[in-house]
């Protein structure tokens, strides 16, 4: 990858964590790796534009059908995929299903624009991690063999041992925290050529760990506030994501400003792996 490359344009294409869930703004709007990611490439480029149609709670079909096709068409110079961890992470998948429709989406996006990048999503260490490893271990051999097929990049943050720590984890432990969502837009900025700025691979400081009762305190809300909605909406058929529209769905010159509508900010059980 060329050092110090130029990048006039970039596409986001996925579910909320490219949406940007949990880095959450003053006014209740997401911002995410992806926003930040496009306001350090905006800095280096006038007339920089910028489109992210990602929505929380899409499996990798919707994406397919949702979002693929527009953004084969913006021809942007640099599109990131990041689709399919949350069809591993559901009671029943159909994993050859979802290798096909990965490679039905690489295979549209690779042509049409600059550069692909796809990643090796990140995972907070713990029992659900643990239950899904091998869904997601063959999801994302499948993501490196089409790398290497079509040239594309990949961004492993899965393998980033720091990404595993569950500070750097919102409440409903399956959205990144600000922090976690900066060290990913520092590690697609670096894959992409540019100069560091910092270590995205630094380890945080040692601290102690929670006493068992606020652990228990914390297992309680988690289950109150985030898992008792999934199971709701999964036996009920509903998504977070349904009826929502992608918070920058044009490719636009870049604007700071979140949307008028911008995706509001209560968690409400969205999660990414669970959506």
């Amino acid at each position: 990858m060329e050092m110090n490359a130029s990048y006039t344009s970039f596409v986001a294409v996925g579910d909320s964590f490219t949406e940007g869930m949990s880095d959450l703004l003053p006014d209740g709007s997401y911002r995410g790796w992806a926003d930040l990611l496009a306001a350090r490439l905006a800095a280096r480029t006038p007339g920089f534009r910028y489109a992210n149609l990602a929505v929380r709670g899409k499996l990798i079909g919707q994406i397919v059908d949702e979002q693929v096709e527009p953004a084969a068409a913006m021809r942007a110079d640099v599109v990131t995929l990041v689709g399919g961890l949350n069809d591993t992470l559901r009671p029943k998948c159909d994993m050859g299903r979802v290798r096909g429709l990965l490679t039905e989406a690489v295979e549209k996006l690779a042509p049409s624009c600059g550069q692909l990048v796809l990643m090796r999503s990140p995972g907070r260490n713990g029992p659900v991690m643990e239950r899904f490893r091998p869904r997601m271990e063959e999801l994302f051999s499948h993501i490196e063999d089409l790398a290497a097929k079509h040239d594309a990049l990949v961004v492993d943050l899965y393998g980033a041992a720091v990404l595993g720590d569950p500070r750097l984890w919102d409440v409903d432990r399956l959205h990144l925290t600000g922090e976690g969502h900066r060290r990913v837009a520092e590690a697609v900025w670096q894959k992409l050529g540019l100069p560091a700025e910092d270590d995205w691979l630094a380890p945080l400081p040692h601290g102690p760990r929670p006493r068992w009762a606020t652990r228990r305190v914390a297992d309680a809300r988690f289950a109150r506030q985030h898992l008792a909605p999934w199971i709701a909406r999964r036996l009920t058929g509903r998504s977070s994501g349904d009826g929502r529209p992608a918070k920058r769905p044009e490719l636009l010159p870049y604007d700071p400003t979140p949307p008028a509508d911008g995706a509001p900010g209560t968690a409400s059980g969205d999660v990414t792996a669970l959506s």
